[in-house]
């Protein structure tokens, strides 16, 4: 009996970080299947990744349920099987203002994309994930252990995820492991939608901040997601992996 391709399932995949993850698996001969809200994202993803064979795209609102139940079923109806979940869809501007000024539904966007959204996606996919003896990924962020002025919203919902993850590894393991990621300074720039064909490059001090010597990749998220869907991390669960070439390990004081 042929062993089947495996299939990952990235949410909010069409640019930045989640593009890059998917090119990672294209290139590793998954099928991938890329969920994300901005349909002209997901034309560009398309056009860009060019590979119709192993590449389905779905539009989606991962806050909503009935979307979520949809683009799930049509995933696994698609790749025949469901190995890997890669919760990345999130509102990536932070900066919401000052709290006092913080309407409650700038609040809840945030929530629901970042955190329910992860949630829903979980809840639907798991019953496959456990067929595959799967794994899921979720990406939080350096937000969620340190903080910038005016940023309530995004760091709460990151925070959560965190959380959810060692709540989800415990409830599904050893069926389904659950793991998370917390990028730090990431350049995505050249891997969004309407990216420059020529990016200006970051200044060296942008670079030289990092303890690592240099600002992060799509690539480096990928790879440790790559590692963490991967046999190798069989005995890894419930965990939140920074990747921020060492900022959150730097102390940093004003002169």
């Amino acid at each position: 009996m042929t062993q089947q391709t495996p299939v990952i399932l990235i949410t909010g995949g069409a640019q930045g970080i989640g593009k890059g993850i998917a090119a990672c698996f294209l290139d590793k001969d998954w099928r991938v299947v890329v969920l994300d809200q901005d349909a002209d994202a997901i034309k560009v993803c398309g056009q860009d990744l060019g590979n119709p064979d192993n590449l389905h795209l779905i539009k989606t609102d991962v806050s909503r349920e009935s979307e979520v139940v949809s683009a799930v079923a049509e995933a696994v109806q698609w790749g025949q099987r469901l190995d890997a979940l890669v919760n990345n869809a999130g509102l990536a501007d932070p900066d919401t203002g000052p709290i006092e000024m913080l309407e409650l539904a700038q609040w809840q966007r945030r929530i629901d994309v970042n955190l329910t959204g992860a949630f829903l996606m979980a809840k639907h996919t798991v019953p496959h994930l456990r067929q595959s003896r799967g794994s899921i990924v979720n990406m939080a962020s350096t937000r969620a252990l340190q903080s910038e002025p005016d940023s309530e919203a995004y760091a709460a919902s990151k925070g959560g995820l965190i959380a959810l993850t060692h709540a989800l590894a415990v409830s599904l393991g050893p069926a389904v492991r659950a793991n998370s990621i917390s990028p730090g300074w990431i350049d995505v720039r050249a891997w969004q939608a309407h990216a420059p064909s020529t990016p200006q490059p970051l200044s060296a001090s942008d670079h030289e901040q990092h303890p690592s010597g240099r600002v992060g990749t799509p690539g480096d998220v990928a790879a440790m997601v790559a590692y963490l869907v991967s046999p190798d991390a069989h005995f890894v669960t419930g965990q939140n992996f920074v990747i921020d070439g060492g900022m959150t390990r730097k102390m940093i004081y004003r002169d």
